[in-house]
């Protein structure tokens, strides 16, 4: 869903994010401070595997909303697959920025407000194409607050 852009000046979060070799796949490595940051960071991750994020302008948004789930790693799986979609089918967006705005652990419910514009091959690079989010290997590491909370995501290309 398309929600009204603030006219703010959106703040890019440094990246915290690699890309690890995993046979024909790519694995996503992503940390943050807390969980929630570790997502959005992976998140971040696979759509900068599909472009180059600084080429990325924000001037659209869009919210994203999970069904709930019952653990962790159908939560994961759910809001990459969500943010896949946005990809995949109209609008087409590429993301800059994401922000979660809830994240439900009681539920598991994520909604997400994702920064970005339309996918436009004149302007933007073509990277790999994902084709799925996997749950292949999938990992997460759930510390206190403040120290490094890790996700590890297989992506199929």
């Amino acid at each position: 869903m398309e929600v009204p852009l603030e006219t703010t000046n959106h703040v890019v979060p440094e990246v915290k994010y690699e890309y690890l070799d995993h046979t024909a796949d790519v694995q996503l490595h992503a940390w943050g401070e807390t969980l929630q940051e570790a997502f959005e960071q992976c998140g971040m991750a696979m759509f900068g595997y599909m472009t180059e994020l600084p080429k990325v302008e924000i001037q659209k948004c869009y919210q994203i909303v999970t069904d709930p789930t019952d653990d962790l790693e159908n939560l994961l799986y759910r809001f990459l697959d969500e943010l896949l979609f946005l990809f995949s089918a109209e609008p087409f967006l590429i993301c800059k920025k994401l922000e979660i705005t809830r994240f439900d652990l009681e539920q598991f419910t994520i909604e997400c407000n994702c920064y970005g514009e339309e996918f436009d091959l004149a302007k933007h690079p073509q990277g790999t194409e994902v084709k799925a989010i996997t749950y292949s290997a999938m990992q997460i590491y759930q510390q206190p607050e403040h120290e490094k909370n890790e996700v590890f995501v297989i992506i199929d290309i």
